[in-house]
């Protein structure tokens, strides 16, 4: 499984973009159960945007779902964070 997450806006409207691939990793079963939850949250169209905040296009698989802040579920964030820290 593939977890791409792209991140728009903030104050400095700076860019940031990250990928997991959970193939053969031997966590992937919490990577894919974390993903399933995010998606299941998120929305298809562009989310209410706040200014200065940030806005999240997550992709898993070719499935994409749009969110922001604050309004993102425990699951979208804590998938976020992890995808940004650990991709590439």
């Amino acid at each position: 499984m593939r977890i791409h997450v792209h991140r728009t806006g903030g104050f400095a409207g700076i860019e940031r973009v990250a990928e997991v691939d959970t193939t053969g990793r031997p966590d992937a079963s919490t990577w894919h159960d974390l993903a399933e939850q995010a998606l299941a949250g998120g929305r298809t169209g562009f989310p209410g945007e706040v200014a200065d905040g940030f806005s999240y296009r997550i992709t898993v698989d070719g499935r994409t779902v749009r969110c922001a802040d604050p309004r993102l579920s425990e699951a979208q964030r804590t998938l976020i964070s992890r995808v940004l820290k650990e991709g590439a």
